[in-house]
């Protein structure tokens, strides 16, 4: 499978200072994808009540829409990354859980799965928590009529998305690289380095349609059949990282045949040619019809 550290002992320090700032979501087009299919399924009464939820919601920080709001809790996040960190401390290792490929375990990558405090609304939560733990208190408190609306309005915007962090690998799997945001990268023929986290994130969604959402949902809908979906229904949210590491191992980290570099700093890297994305396109729509097709059906269920 090709799976081994992506950078040379004593080497990383170095790489990692030649990688772009750490990112830790599908770029806005990924959510987007997730939103736009997700929501051509919901049932009238799960679109009525999300549409009535969002129609309430003042917050700017993206359009008020459900497809846009599916970027909104890493805006939230960032809104202060730069200044006093108050929001992007208190949520940002909610966008990830790191499962390590080498024998890490759901437990260690979610903090000791600590339990919300009695009281607490998900959205006033503990910083340390996973993608795989918050989806779920916000899930319930969704679905729970005693939940006040401001909170529901949160529960679903943070549901929007972690949905689609969840399904993207590198969201649930990490190889003691910072899940790929330290591992150097060039997609050649192209010779400008990035890094494997962000190509998963953003450059190959961008091949299914440029920065086009609509072109690149319809793409990945092809997959969205009847077979697909019975079979996408089953499993749970940990089933769900479960997946997603597991193409991280394959796939995501697998540099069977490819080149690698020296970079200015004295890091390796990995040259990705078309044969990793011939590898890796296949994933990525996969992972993004998942996510849509289980988003609609945890609102659907939540608003039945």
């Amino acid at each position: 499978m090709g799976l081994r550290p992506a950078l040379a002992t004593g080497l990383l320090a170095a790489a990692m200072l030649a990688a772009p700032t750490p990112s830790f979501a599908w770029g806005d087009e990924g959510h987007e994808i997730v939103a736009t299919l997700a929501y051509q399924r919901l049932t009238p009464k799960a679109r009525k009540a999300v549409d009535a939820l969002l129609a309430q919601d003042k917050d700017a920080l993206t359009k008020p829409d459900f497809v846009s709001r599916a970027t909104w809790a890493d805006k939230y996040r960032d809104s202060d990354r730069n200044t006093t960190k108050v929001r992007y401390t208190a949520t940002h290792q909610w966008h990830f859980v790191d499962i390590e490929t080498d024998g890490g375990t759901l437990q260690q990558a979610c903090f000791g799965r600590p339990p919300l405090p009695a009281g607490t609304p998900a959205s006033q939560g503990p910083a340390d928590a996973c993608a795989v733990d918050k989806l779920e208190q916000f899930r319930q408190e969704l679905g729970d009529p005693s939940t006040p609306a401001a909170e529901k309005t949160l529960a679903l915007k943070f549901i929007v998305h972690f949905v689609g962090d969840i399904h993207q690998p590198l969201h649930s799997a990490d190889h003691h690289d910072q899940g790929g945001n330290a591992v150097a990268i060039e997609a050649a023929p192209s010779s400008k380095q990035s890094n494997l986290h962000s190509y998963w994130d953003t450059q190959l969604v961008q091949k299914l349609g440029g920065t086009s959402v609509p072109k690149a949902a319809a793409t990945v809908a092809k997959l969205i059949t009847p077979q697909n979906v019975a079979l996408w229904f089953a499993g749970s949210i940990e089933d769900w990282a479960g997946e997603a590491n597991a193409k991280a191992k394959d796939t995501a980290y697998n540099f069977s045949g490819e080149k690698t570099f020296v970079n200015d700093h004295g890091g390796t890297g990995e040259v990705l040619d078309t044969k990793y994305d011939a590898r890796a396109m296949p994933v990525v729509k996969e992972a993004l019809a998942k996510a849509g097709v289980r988003l609609a059906n945890l609102l659907n269920d939540a608003f039945k």
